[in-house]
């Protein structure tokens, strides 16, 4: 999202758009994003500070880091950032600020949900999905 200072008027602007996260390299090997990033931003200027208010929101597929199963959880954040107006450079590319407020949401160990039971370590089966035989005779061996 690019924003042209000159063509912000005296009341502010409004500006919606929707972002390919792609083209902004969110994926990574635990979340991956299906659908483009819907972005709202209120711009306001003041002599030389220009303020964004920002609403983002999309959905994040993650992969469990217990039971390797693939799950989705809503991205939905406010943020507020200021620049400098400068008169030399009028654009403000803001999607390197986009980028770096959605990455320091990510979860570092993503649950399908709190008490996920994870994988067998012995048979490597979704011990969410039921118990296995394995694990019934490693109780009994102790």
């Amino acid at each position: 999202m690019k924003i042209d200072i000159n063509r912000i008027p005296v009341e502010g602007l409004t500006l919606e758009e929707k972002v390919n996260p792609w083209t902004l390299d969110l994926d990574t090997e635990i979340v991956k994003f299906s659908e483009p990033i819907k972005i709202k931003a209120d711009i306001s200027k003041i002599t030389n500070a220009v303020t964004v208010q920002m609403r983002l929101s999309g959905s994040m597929c993650l992969n469990c880091s217990r039971c390797l199963s693939e799950f989705k959880i809503d991205l939905k954040k406010n943020l507020k950032l200021n620049y400098q107006a400068n008169k030399l450079e009028p654009i403000i590319d803001l999607d390197q600020d986009i980028k770096e407020e959605i990455i320091l949401d990510y979860p570092l160990k993503p649950l399908c949900k709190p008490d996920c039971k994870g994988l067998c370590p012995k048979c490597g089966k979704n011990l969410n999905e039921g118990g296995c035989s394995c694990a019934i005779t490693e109780k009994k061996t102790f």
